[in-house]
């Protein structure tokens, strides 16, 4: 009789270390955000392909939630949630990887110019943009958690999936308050 292997999960201690340093992330950047007094300067100007530094903020935020929708898709199809297509294509995984590359890239200057130049507060009137600075704060402590949870071995079934999913709920919510406002104060496509 041939001894099957026992699966050894990882200690809790170490599950809880990666959530703590995701909060400590998100706290991070709020704390910062909020004692930083904003310069109030572009980070780019006025330019580039871009006529303003809110119009390429906005599509970047789009083109990043795009991208955080086919890694939903792809997700979905690794965990044969859902079956289109049928065979799981070769390029699929390194698509998941390049996509979720290219969506945190596409974030990190639309989070600088909004830390750098406008900062953060919660005493503002408008509570979308309150809703916008948490998300955005919750939105890299996921991320961080995510991908340090990607290099524990035999971690447990639903935490990739959890922390994945609230990271996606993240950068969507971040759009909402950001991306779709804008499209619909200043138009669409507005370059």
């Amino acid at each position: 009789m041939e001894a099957v292997a026992s699966r050894r999960l990882p200690s809790p201690l170490l599950l809880v270390g990666i959530a703590l340093a995701g909060a400590a992330v998100s706290l991070g950047i709020g704390l910062y955000a909020s004692e930083h007094d904003p310069t109030g300067q572009s980070i780019l100007g006025d330019g580039l392909f871009f006529t303003a530094t809110l119009n390429m903020k906005a599509w970047f935020a789009t083109a990043a939630g795009v991208l955080a929708l086919f890694q939903l898709y792809s997700a979905l199809r690794f965990y044969d949630k859902i079956s289109f297509p049928r065979e799981m294509p070769s390029w699929l995984v390194n698509g998941h990887h390049v996509s979720g590359t290219l969506a945190f890239l596409l974030t990190l200057p639309v989070a600088y110019h909004c830390v750098w130049a406008l900062g953060y507060s919660v005493d503002g009137p408008d509570n979308r943009v309150v809703a916008h600075g948490l998300l955005g704060c919750f939105f890299y402590g996921a991320f961080t958690a995510k991908m340090l949870f990607l290099r524990v071995k035999e971690l447990p079934g639903l935490i990739l999936p959890i922390v994945g999913g609230l990271t996606f709920t993240a950068l969507i919510g971040i759009w909402l308050t950001s991306g779709l406002w804008f499209f619909e104060n200043f138009g669409f496509p507005s370059f």
